[in-house]
């Protein structure tokens, strides 16, 4: 495995790197910034949707990457800086001193992507996710409990930026996803595609805790406050959690999360 020195922050080869807080936000034309060894380890594993472009890392990390970075292709760069010139080109300080380009899998479309779950498949979806908090632990509780892929409406953030990315712990990198969609036409396709979809929502008379799940299940969460649109919840299964008495918030990661176990367990 060869290494190539950084010493320029304005060295053109790193250039995908270059401050990464602001291209988070305009955005990379399917390319993705990932940092962290736990989140570097899922990019290079066999389970990973996603191709590793390059990598830039603290030479202070090299030796105790070797494992990591022998997964990766032969034309795969690795660069290598001191703390300094890594913060210089990333625009901030990286403790962890690891970043990775990374190329977006390929876009799925619903009607395929479902037809390839087995027949006791567990779907999430999630409409209005706009917090990346949120977002990264959506994926990583589906990954958790064997969800066999994540559905984002149109008006969810990209799980691809930098910090969903972190806070899955790598799951979005490899967990089947279908983005774009209309809920309301999404919930149309599973049905026909047999499933029952479960609308989590504080105002249902039905408790998670009575569900029995039988065959291929959706369960569709909506944004914190808001929740889902009234026209998902009036083509679906209407669920909710039950709460102590004087309380009925849960965030949503949390609530998917134990939703899913209570369906997959």
């Amino acid at each position: 495995m060869a290494l190539i020195r950084i010493e320029d922050p304005a060295d053109p080869r790193v250039s995908g790197f270059l401050d990464i807080r602001e291209r988070d936000l305009t955005g990379r034309q399917g390319l993705f910034v990932a940092e962290g060894e736990v989140v570097l380890n899922v990019l290079t594993s066999p389970q990973s949707l996603c191709r590793p472009v390059s990598l830039l890392i603290d030479s202070k990390r090299v030796e105790a990457l070797k494992p990591v970075l022998s997964r990766l292709a032969p034309d795969v760069p690795v660069y290598v800086a001191e703390q300094a010139v890594l913060d210089c080109v990333a625009g901030i300080h990286l403790h962890r001193g690891i970043l990775a380009l990374g190329e977006k899998p390929a876009a799925s479309g619903l009607q395929s992507a479902l037809a390839s779950l087995h027949p006791d498949a567990v779907v999430l979806m999630a409409c209005g996710i706009g917090n990346h908090d949120n977002m990264g632990g959506l994926f990583r509780n589906a990954a958790a409990f064997g969800a066999g892929a994540v559905l984002l409406d149109q008006t969810c953030c990209d799980p691809f930026y930098r910090k969903a990315i972190r806070v899955s712990v790598g799951a979005v990198l490899r967990t089947p996803m279908v983005v774009g969609l209309d809920a309301v036409e999404a919930v149309e396709v599973m049905k026909a595609a047999g499933f029952e979809v479960l609308a989590m929502t504080g105002g249902a008379s039905e408790a998670l805790s009575e569900v029995r799940r039988e065959g291929r299940t959706a369960l569709i969460v909506g944004a914190e406050g808001p929740g889902l649109p009234a026209d998902v919840i009036g083509r679906c299964r209407p669920i909710g959690i039950r709460m102590a008495a004087g309380f009925d918030s849960l965030n949503v990661a949390t609530a998917a999360g134990i939703a899913l176990h209570h369906l997959t367990g």
